[in-house]
């Protein structure tokens, strides 16, 4: 796990990207239990007036949450996390879709948590707004 004292403000995370495909989705659906057609099914997107069939707006926060999970190196030290889905992800087949997450250490708290800000794309539009999460840090490296 970092350590608070080796996090500095202004430092970024290292970046990822997530390959998203229809066999993800589905993935996704048996294990939360959303089977809204919209996420397999392209008619019934279409019909909604989607462009394609879209990936949950849970799972494409829990891929923009992995970077920080992956840089606490803890995924129980994210203590809180918020976003604001600004766009769908669209999963067009059979090539998909990839989401680019990348974040910056925003502050330190003096309780000892840092805030993180994340940046999540999809061909360089912007999928999630105000994407935020808070995380309790080991003391020292």
């Amino acid at each position: 796990m970092i350590a608070l004292d080796d996090v500095a403000v202004g430092d970024a995370l290292p970046p990822r990207s997530f390959p998203v495909g229809r066999a993800d989705l589905v993935r996704y659906a048996g294990a939360s239990g959303d089977f809204n057609p919209i996420h397999w099914n392209q008619r019934v997107a279409r019909a909604v007036g989607l462009p394609d069939v879209i990936a949950h707006g849970m799972l494409t926060m829990a891929l923009a949450l992995r970077v920080v999970t992956d840089w606490a190196g803890d995924p129980a030290a994210v203590t809180d996390c918020s976003v604001r889905f600004t766009r769908p992800v669209v999963v067009p087949d059979p090539d998909g879709a990839v989401l680019d997450v990348s974040g910056k250490v925003r502050a330190k708290r003096p309780d000892g948590a840092v805030e993180v800000d994340l940046v999540a794309a999809v061909d360089g539009k912007t999928v999630l707004s105000r994407a935020r999460a808070t995380v309790r840090l080991g003391p020292h490296g």
